[in-house]
This record gives structure tokens, C-alpha cells and sequence, in this order.
């Protein structure tokens, strides 16, 4: 398909940055470029931020209706351009297209639900002290800055883009060059829908134009998801240089508790499922499954019939339910890890290797017998390799589930209910499915993790709100 945007988007117009440097863009399933995307440098980044500070001020005294109005109009032209979107990350990033779909779908969802809680963002009053009337506003902070991952680009455009904006803010954000395409359409589109020059700003590049985000010292406030590395180096950066506010959202190694109590049929096609999709590579993919003895051979028996049913092929077949990895490095990284837990003893039951000659397709692989203290246990994979141990007790994987320096997301399965919730009062994570895998989350609740997962919420009342600043006003009056 023809790529149309492939510039720097800033202050409502294509630009081709201050180097005219450029980078390729490749094809995961063919390993073939689509074509060469614009990247900013630290000049541009100074650009971009001249935009977003200059228009934020009028930006600010827009009616929330203003605001709200815009974002509900990019939606409607999102559900117009679905397919094109859908298109473009399938093509950059190998996701199977019905799944993009589904997830801007998501993010069209959201975008609505987003602007309307909007107007229920208010203060607080007090007249708790005597002679005074207090109380607090919330106020958005500025030019603000944002980085998304590679993985589900169009959704976290909007899941970055949205509440930045709705609340008052001005943004830049960076795409991932590795899936660059449908940020920039996402740019366009919020062109047509009104928002004037320098409110949304959209560049592209590596990691050092992330960390020229990072490390500028006029915005007011970065929202970075990615590793846990990258999210490091980020709150380094922004603690050096201005000490702009920071959400960072980073790795995951998501444990699934089985109990002998649970439905293990639909345990079974819940956890599988969770990993298939986006071939595991997601932050909340799960990783680890923790299943009782006495039911775990029928888990597993269960299990290989649901990950292993794949049909691999080309992301913009409909039929394709399973696509390659992003590009060769997260390709090779994963084939050294299934490669090291082999060496390490552990027994891969199914997969453990490539599956085509063309593309970065990884077979669905499971491991079973799996040293304690394994890598395969610790780090995170981002592809679809399942670690499935055996556990006895209720405090032993409670230990297991939280020997982890991740805390992004977790699940349990049991049909008892009280079990359900200890286990999920007592797991060191941000989300926990009950009887549900981390992927069917609630759209107006809180995301964000525990531990080395990061630091601030996403979504919900809890994530919008990270978007404003808060000003206490107090009048001293005669009484």
C-alpha cells in the first residue's frame, strides 16, 4: 500500500527536519522496507516544543466543550480511516490485521469516553480553617511530551495523545522508529479535525530523540511507555534537567496463578490466548503460568491445543491470527532466550524455534521443568514463550508470583472467591484479572505498575488526572 505521511508533523505543518535525515521502515512478515520516515534531531525537538509552548496559552482557554468537541471529531475521522491505520501497523509492525482493528476500535472507545470525564475533573473546597475559604484548582501544566512503544502504535497514540490534550495541555510525541506509519496518519487526521497548529505534534526517531525529549528542559510533563531501561533513562533525564513530571509505564513478566479449583478449560484459553496475542508482544502478555499440582497435566493438555492453533501468514490477510515479530533484533533476542532455557535444562514441549523461512515468525513455545531462578522466569520475552511450573500451596506461588522486579499485571484463576481476592490483595502488581487475563481489563479503570513496571496511571479518572496541576487558592475573609 502507498504510505502518504513520512515527514515531521509540527505546528500544523509537514516538515522534513532540520537535518534531512531520514530512516527505513521495514516489513516484518517480508523483511522488505515500505520506505524511508523523516528523523528529528535535538533541533527539531527544540521546534516542536517552540510550537507546543506558543499555542498552548490559547489552547488552555479553550471551553472544555471546545476541547471535548475536537477529540469527539477525531474519532469520527478514526472509524473513516480505520482500515488505513489497521494497514499501516500491520505493514511496520506485523500485528494481524483484524487485531488492529479491534484495538483502534478500542481507542475510538476510549477517545469518547475520556473527553466526556472531562468535565467531572474538578477541585476541592474547605472552610476547615476560620477566616478563610479554600480551595483547589486543576489546572493543565503546558507543553507536554510523550513516547510510545512499537507495539500497538495507533491505540497508544491515542492513549497518550488524548488525555494530554482534552485536559488543556499541548503535546509532542515521539512514535517508535520501528512503527512510525499510522502516527503520522494519526497527525493528519487530527489536522482535519480542528486542532490548531502546536497542539499535537508528531516526530519520529531512535532513542536519542526520545531522550532529547526527555532531557529539554521546557516541558512540563513526559508520559513514556516502553522498557524498563528506556523508562530509567528517561526519569534520569527529566530529574537532570527541568524536573518535569513523569509517568512511566515499562516492562511486564505477568504471572497466571492455576488452581486446582478452577475452570480449566477456560483458564486454559484464557491464559493462551493472552499470549498469542501480537505473537506475546505485549507488556501484559503471561509469561508465566503457575498451576497446581493435581490438575497440571490437564492445563497443560488443554493449553497446547489453544497456543499452538495459529494461523501464521501475512498480517493483512484476515485469516492470519498470528504474526511475526517487530524486526530482527526482537527476533534474535527471543530465539537466544528460548535457546539459553534450553541449554539452563528446562524441557520445551512444543516450538523452540523459527517458523518460516521468510519473516521474523516464531513458533509458540512452551517450557516445562523450568530451573528455579531461571532468565526464562525473569526476563521479559516479548514473544510468545509460555514458562508453565508446577506449585503446592496458596503461599508458595503467592512467593513465586512476586519473585519478580516487575509488577505491571497478574491473573488468578479459582472458583473461590475469598482465594481470589487474598491472592489479588497480596500479588505486587498494578492490574489483577479474576478469573480473567490481563488483556480483558476494564476500559475506565486505572493501568499502570508496581515495582520496576513504572511509575504513575493510565486510563480512568486516576490517568486524566495526571495531566493537570494542582493550585491551592486560599481567601482570607472577615468573619
Amino acid at each position: 500500500m502507498a504510505v502518504t505521511y513520512t515527514k515531521l508533523f509540527i505546528d500544523g505543518k509537514w516538515v522534513s527536519g532540520t537535518a534531512g535525515k531520514t530512516f527505513p521502515v521495514i516489513n516484518p512478515a517480508t523483511e522488505e522496507k515500505i520506505t524511508e520516515v523523516a528523523e528529528a534531531d535535538d533541533d527539531d525537538v527544540d521546534v516542536a516544543y517552540t510550537a507546543a509552548n506558543k499555542a498552548f496559552s490559547a489552547w488552555r482557554d479553550f471551553s472544555a466543550w471546545e476541547r471535548i468537541n475536537r477529540c469527539l471529531k477525531l474519532a469520527e475521522l478514526i472509524e473513516e480511516n480505520i482500515d488505513r491505520l489497521a494497514q499501516l501497523d500491520c505493514i511496520s509492525m506485523g500485528m494481524p490485521i483484524n487485531l488492529c482493528r479491534t484495538l483502534i476500535h478500542r481507542g475510538i472507545e476510549e477517545i469518547k469516553y475520556t473527553a466526556g470525564l472531562t468535565h467531572d475533573i474538578t477541585g476541592e473546597t474547605s472552610i476547615n480553617t476560620p477566616g478563610f475559604l479554600s480551595f483547589t484548582l486543576r489546572q493543565p501544566l503546558g507543553a507536554c511530551a510523550a513516547i510510545i512503544p512499537w507495539n500497538v502504535p495507533a491505540f497508544m497514540w491515542i492513549h497518550k495523545v488524548i488525555p494530554c490534550v482534552v485536559a488543556g495541555n499541548t503535546i509532542v510525541l515521539k512514535s517508535s522508529e520501528k512503527s512510525p506509519l499510522s502516527a503520522l496518519l494519526l497527525a493528519h487526521l487530527s489536522h482535519e479535525a480542528g486542532f490548531p497548529p502546536g497542539v499535537i505534534n508528531v516526530i519520529s526517531g531512535f532513542g536519542k530523540t526520545g531522550a532529547a525529549l526527555a532531557s529539554h528542559h521546557g516541558f512540563r510533563r513526559i508520559s513514556f511507555t516502553g522498557s524498563t531501561a528506556a523508562g530509567k533513562a528517561v526519569l534520569e533525564a527529566a530529574a537532570k534537567s527541568n524536573m518535569k513530571r513523569v509517568s512511566v509505564e515499562c516492562g511486564g513478566k505477568h504471572p497466571a496463578i492455576i488452581f486446582h479449583d478452577a475452570d480449566i478449560k477456560d483458564a486454559a484459553k484464557s491464559t493462551a490466548v493472552n499470549l498469542q496475542l501480537n505473537s506475546g508482544q505485549a507488556c501484559v502478555a503471561n509469561s508465566r503460568i503457575y498451576v497446581q499440582t493435581g490438575i497440571y497435566s490437564q492445563f497443560i493438555e488443554e493449553f497446547i491445543k489453544i497456543f499452538t492453533n495459529v494461523k501464521m501468514g501475512s498480517p493483512l490477510d484476515p485469516t492470519t491470527t498470528f504474526g511475526p515479530l517487530v524486526d530482527k533484533k526482537q527476533f534474535d533476542h527471543v530465539l537466544r532466550l528460548i535457546d539459553e532455557a534450553k541449554e539452563s535444562g528446562a524441557n520445551p514441549i512444543t516450538g523452540g524455534g523459527r517458523a518460516t523461512e521468510l519473516g521474523y515468525f516464531v513458533q509458540p513455545t512452551i517450557f516445562t521443568d523450568i530451573p528455579k531462578g531461571a532468565n526464562l522466569l525473569r526476563t521479559e520475552v516479548f514473544g510468545p514463550v509460555a514458562a508453565i511450573v508446577q506449585f503446592e500451596t496458596e503461599e508458595e506461588v503467592i512467593a513465586l508470583a512476586n519473585d519478580s522486579e516487575y509488577g505491571l499485571s497478574a491473573s488468578v484463576y479459582t472458583r473461590d472467591v475469598s482465594r481470589g481476592i487474598r491472592i489479588a490483595k497480596a500479588v505486587e502488581a498494578g492490574t489483577i484479572g479474576i478469573n480473567a487475563a490481563s488483556h480483558e481489563n476494564a476500559y475506565n479503570m486505572p493501568f499502570g505498575g508496581w515495582k520496576q513496571s513504572g511509575i504513575g496511571r493510565e486510563k480512568g479518572k486516576s490517568g486524566l488526572e495526571e495531566w493537570y496541576e494542582i493550585k491551592a487558592v486560599n481567601i482570607k475573609h472577615t468573619v
